[in-house]
């Protein structure tokens, strides 16, 4: 997947500068960004805290880890308890 140039901090950044009243155009002109980006932006963070983004990070992160170990234990044959 690729990285983004933008951290979460930064994305809430500009989304709350589109939120203060400045034109959605004049938002993505200035940060370089395709409308279409910040709207799934918008979809994605619209409403977080940069503790609340941090979070969700760290929680797809977790999310990440377990599928990935869960697909090697069904893979190596290993039987998994779902109790």
């Amino acid at each position: 997947m690729k990285r983004s140039r933008f951290s979460e901090e930064q994305i809430i950044a500009v989304l709350k500068e589109q939120e203060a009243g400045m034109p959605t155009a004049e938002v993505c002109r200035r940060h370089g960004i395709s409308s279409a980006t910040f709207y799934k932006w918008k979809s994605k963070f619209g409403g977080l805290e940069v503790s609340d983004a941090r979070r969700l990070r760290t929680l797809e992160q977790e999310n990440s880890r377990l599928k990935k170990l869960l697909a090697e234990a069904s893979r190596s044959g290993l039987p998994f308890r779902t109790s």
